[in-house]
């Protein structure tokens, strides 16, 4: 039976390696080989698969054209597990990527049912400071919202008869009017960047959570069945794992107490993180005989995937652990110094940030 991938609910995916099977996603890991100075999440291999991402880079070594397309949904707060994709931004954009990054308002609008005020109030409040916080620059990039972009709205109308309902339903199971307005915007979303007055026909790829994989298919059936017409090429994509929650499950917008947003206060933070889910045994008899299970502990994920730079530091913090050396009491206290110095920097980024809007924001 097929995982199910679905990117409007909670896919909980505990096979990453089906993947490849069922949808045909290519492992990452026969790539990296290729590709010069990767980032942190692909070298640590949270970034485990791909459609097509040699095209781009095929591109970027002949200095030809290629772009990148990655929406923000402003659903509520940001916290880490959104941050994935912006740390994947500033690695593409320092390649000289043009960045395309609608605020996905139609679907928050009528997937998400929030009101066209919060829909704008979250999109630059929640994202847009954070992602100027975290070091998106403007040159080279676009930021908009779905609604105004006039381009993106006229080809999910186009693109509409280039699909049937069975096959939307195929792909993504029971279908809303919301949702198959919002999927074909978001098709809108990540071809419109080959189109003449932008980039042209080029390599497009788009970094997303593996639960995204049906927006990906269905853009690159239809740029495939639009191509003799818009010359579009089909979109290549790179699928990033889940960040879990504090609690061991899902990491979920829904639920404050699986995440940590990145504009939590310092009492708060440190709250969830000294409470979260660790691999340690019940006793410390047994950590010292058995050693912790660092794969499975969400201090330790934190630090991996966001906190500590250092491939050294942390593998030694890996390897402690596993040897029970290292206590959950001491390796939280590190992991808080980690997270303190980032939230009191970032937080003081996203007040200088809020001057900045308008250099990112277009309006058409």
């Amino acid at each position: 039976m097929m995982p199910e991938l679905d990117p409007w609910g909670s896919s909980d995916i505990e096979d990453y390696a089906k993947l490849f099977d069922e949808f045909g996603i290519q492992p990452f890991e026969e790539i990296l080989g290729s590709i010069e100075n990767p980032h942190m999440l692909m070298r640590r291999k949270i970034v485990f698969g791909h459609r097509d991402l040699e095209r781009v880079l095929d591109a970027k070594r002949k200095g030809e054209r290629f772009a990148l397309v990655s929406g923000m949904m402003p659903s509520g707060k940001m916290h880490f597990g959104h941050k994935m994709v912006v740390d994947q931004l500033m690695w593409w954009q320092d390649l000289g990527t043009p960045l395309y990054i609608p605020i996905a308002s139609v679907e928050a609008y009528g997937v998400r049912e929030k009101s066209l005020d919060e829909v704008e109030r979250l999109g630059i409040e929640e994202y847009l400071v954070n992602y100027i916080a975290l070091g998106l620059r403007p040159d080279n990039c676009t930021v908009y919202f779905q609604e105004k972009r006039r381009a993106v709205d006229t080809l999910a109308l186009l693109f509409s008869r280039r699909v049937t309902f069975n096959e939307l339903r195929a792909i993504y199971g029971e279908l809303s009017p919301a949702k198959i307005v919002s999927a074909l915007v978001q098709v809108g979303d990540i071809l419109h960047p080959q189109l003449q007055e932008y980039e042209g026909p080029c390599p497009v790829v788009v970094p997303v959570g593996a639960d995204q994989d049906p927006h990906i298919r269905l853009t690159r059936d239809i740029a495939s069945r639009a191509s003799s017409e818009f010359g579009f090429q089909p979109c290549a994509a790179t699928y990033h794992r889940f960040n879990s929650g504090l609690d061991g499950g899902k990491m979920s917008s829904s639920k404050p107490s699986s995440y940590i947003a990145l504009t939590e206060t310092l009492k708060d933070a440190r709250y969830k993180l000294m409470n979260a889910f660790t691999g340690g045994r019940d006793t410390l008899k047994e950590q010292k005989e058995l050693g912790g299970r660092p794969d499975i502990c969400t201090v330790y994920e934190l630090m991996k995937l966001h906190l500590e730079p250092d491939d050294a530091k942390l593998e030694n913090t890996f390897r402690t652990c596993a040897a029970g050396e290292l206590m959950c009491g001491d390796c939280k206290k590190c992991a808080w110094d980690l997270l303190e110095r980032f939230l009191v920097e970032h937080q003081e980024k996203r007040e200088k940030a809020r001057d900045r809007i308008e250099e990112y924001l277009v309006k058409e």
